[in-house]
């Protein structure tokens, strides 16, 4: 736990999931940078309608917690982190309105923060949104890491609110200021998108913020090419579902077995339901779950967990969140139940597999993926 100074107060803040021995900060330059411009130009006042697009853990809305804000993020984890360090802080939850991706809140504000999301689709799918919410006189101010903001980023604030212009950078952050302009009429948003899933009469549909969304990515076509079939598989859960695809085909294939998809993502959970609900309409029934992980699935409930893990959390790459999601997998598991996992060979998978399960043998491999399964 570290602590973030900035002309609103200082204020205790963590990452979550919270690990042991952290090195990173729950924060960023563009999150400092954000709080010294709306002091800098005194934007804040009591009746000041505020809202927040993409806090990562909290830095803006505790920051800003008097103000009541209301605060939108597609991540669990972020939900977890802002609600967890407003405790922190002895900050009462009801200070701010928190909001999934999906959600419309049902004010016009007077100051939009947005924190520039790695994903150029979500931002465009937020910026749509938001312009109901715009009045004359709104003032919309975004900010990003140097590296994250690009020439794309700047023609969507150009196209979907109006002039734009940047800030120099400080700390390798730049902040940029779109001047809303309720002229401007852009065309439909394109979200969510969807396409014909490959050898399948299934039409995927995907919300802004999935992975791989226009398209099935050459992973998951391989996972797709060696999923099991067996009348042991009852109870089958899609860990970091994504668009729900692989859980999907793992229904059509076990017709006799219950689906629990799980991603961290409520626009994934969305899509996946989505998907699995125009695939079976009502002859087949699902469990969607957004949370970390496995975190509120029974213990030795699943016969099979199918796993792509993902190798970053936002901007941090690393194996953590995989080797989290193995380890909530054994515990999910009953005795004799299965993990596939498809991941890069260079990974490494299959020795932290091995470790946990005390097993692990290769399914299937190519010159980038392997297959991996290990039994409890």
């Amino acid at each position: 736990m570290e602590i973030l100074s900035v002309p609103q107060g200082q204020f205790q803040l963590s990452r979550f999931p919270r690990r042991k021995q952290e090195k990173l900060r729950a924060w960023d330059a563009a999150d400092e940078y954000l709080l010294q411009q709306v002091a800098d130009e005194h934007l804040l006042n009591d009746g000041c309608r505020i809202l927040v697009l993409n806090d990562q853990f909290g830095s803006l809305a505790v920051a800003l917690h008097q103000y009541r804000p209301t605060v939108i993020s597609d991540s669990w984890l972020a939900h977890a982190g802002i609600r967890g360090n407003l405790s922190d802080n002895n900050i009462p939850a009801d200070q701010i309105n928190l909001l999934d991706s999906l959600s419309a809140p049902e004010d016009q504000f007077d100051l939009v923060l947005i924190k520039v999301p790695k994903s150029l689709a979500m931002l465009e799918d937020q910026l749509h949104r938001l312009r109901s919410h715009l009045k004359e006189g709104s003032r919309v101010i975004a900010g990003g890491m140097v590296k994250g903001i690009h020439t794309s980023t700047l023609k969507l604030f150009e196209k979907l609110i109006g002039e734009t212009h940047t800030s120099l950078a400080r700390k390798k952050a730049r902040l940029i200021f779109p001047q809303v302009d309720c002229n401007i009429t852009p065309a439909a948003s394109p979200y969510p998108s969807s396409y014909v899933l490959e050898n399948s009469v299934h039409r995927i549909y995907n919300h802004a913020g999935v992975f791989s969304r226009d398209s099935l990515d050459i992973g998951t076509r391989f996972f797709l090419s060696h999923l099991p079939t067996d009348d042991r598989y009852q109870q089958i859960v899609d860990l970091g579902c994504g668009n729900g695809v692989v859980g999907l085909m793992a229904a059509e294939k076990n017709p006799a077995a219950e689906l629990t998809f799980v991603d961290e993502s409520f626009m994934a959970v969305a899509s996946a339901k989505l998907n699995f609900e125009t695939a079976f309409s009502d002859t087949r029934t699902a469990r969607f779950s957004t949370t970390d992980c496995l975190q509120g699935v029974p213990r030795n409930s699943a016969d099979l967990v199918l796993n792509n893990p993902p190798f970053h959390q936002q901007t941090v790459v690393g194996t953590h969140i995989a080797n989290q999601m193995f380890r909530e997998s054994r515990a999910v598991l009953r005795e004799g139940g299965e993990l596939w996992v498809i991941g890069n060979r260079h990974l490494g998978y299959h020795i932290t597999l091995k470790k946990l399960f005390g097993n692990c043998e290769t399914v299937a491999s190519n010159k980038k993926f392997v297959i991996l399964r290990a039994r409890k």
